[in-house]
């Protein structure tokens, strides 16, 4: 079994690589690729090291899964020539969620998209990804009608130049490669993606398509995105309405039921999730549940999740383990 990690150097392929190790997925290679700055550096794999190769190099060694976290240009030149090859490729950019053709999965949720045939399989918005992780299960039992959004995301969401900036600017420092538009140190910028002629940004419009598209939903979706000054963590407010009526209590039960996620809820004793306790945990974590009472079944919740491991790396091995389980035996 061969697998092949596609940017290796990046926030997410190291994350990756991590995560294939935790995982303890029946490996026998791991390739490691990136781009041609980086070709024949070393990069640390467990306990050995591991020469970088290039893309195309990657390709001709026909690895069994091909996990791509290097960009949606990466992924359009090359996921279609290891598909070719026979290789499952697991794409973590925009590339190929869009496509009718190509699933798009939160393993949790709906693994069952997925086909032998699904040569390309795209992972979601790390945004959409925690969200429907607590969505999921609520929607199965009350069918949620309308969703209001607002996330508040970390700058490791940027990569390394994102978190460069900040760092930058709480030394007091100007970036001279900034990430964002506007300082972020000591503010927070609504702007994630560029902007569309509608005015949302596309981070927002990824939220309003991946949610209906995983779910096979047609529920109305609006979004704000918000980059906020923390190193890692995304956090999002959700307000829901239903079109069954629920109880706040079998809400609870069915999220502390659900695989993946940890209801934290306990206002009365400050109990509410924040991006500190969410680092490097695969959980999704939810707090603040309760009604809203300006609007007839519905319900607010503050979910809190590490971006870069299962808004990005642990959804992509668990896709990974997924098909190694069920196409490659």
């Amino acid at each position: 079994m061969k697998v092949a990690v596609i940017g290796a150097t990046g926030l997410v392929g190291q994350k990756m690589l991590q995560v294939l190790s935790e995982q303890k997925l029946p490996v026998d290679e791991i390739i490691v690729a990136a781009s041609e700055k980086s070709v024949g550096k070393k990069i640390k794999y467990e306990d050995k090291e591991i020469t970088i190769i290039s893309v195309d190099q990657a390709v001709e060694e026909i690895p069994d899964i091909a996990i791509f976290s290097a960009g949606a240009e990466v992924s359009l030149q090359y996921a279609k020539k290891f598909a070719e090859k026979g290789t499952y490729v697991i794409d973590n950019s925009s590339a190929w969620r869009k496509d009718k053709e190509i699933p798009l999965v939160v393993p949790e949720i709906n693994a069952s998209d997925i086909n032998v045939d699904n040569h390309i399989i795209a992972n979601p918005n790390c945004t959409t990804i925690c969200m429907l992780m607590a969505l999921a299960p609520l929607h199965k039992k009350y069918n949620a009608k309308r969703l209001v959004i607002s996330t508040y995301q970390s700058v490791s969401g940027s990569g390394q130049k994102g978190l460069d900036q900040l760092a930058c600017e709480q030394r007091g420092e100007v970036s001279d490669n900034p990430a964002y538009p506007c300082q972020i140190h000591e503010n927070v910028i609504p702007h994630g993606g560029n902007f569309l002629d509608n005015g949302y940004t596309a981070e927002e419009e990824k939220l309003v398509f991946e949610t209906n598209k995983i779910l096979h939903s047609d529920i109305a979706v609006t979004a704000t995105v918000v980059r906020v000054p923390v190193y890692g963590g995304h956090s999002e407010s959700i307000n829901v309405e239903f079109e069954h009526d629920f109880d706040l209590d079998e809400v609870r039960d069915i999220l502390s039921k659900s695989e993946g996620v940890v209801v934290y809820d306990n206002p009365s004793e400050n109990i509410y999730p924040t991006p500190v306790m969410a680092y490097d945990k695969d959980e999704v974590f939810v707090g603040r549940l309760r009604r809203d009472f300006s609007r007839d079944k519905s319900l607010n919740m503050w979910l809190v999740s590490d971006n870069i491991r299962k808004g990005a790396a642990t959804n992509a091995v668990q896709i990974a383990k997924y098909v190694i389980e069920n196409f490659k035996k």
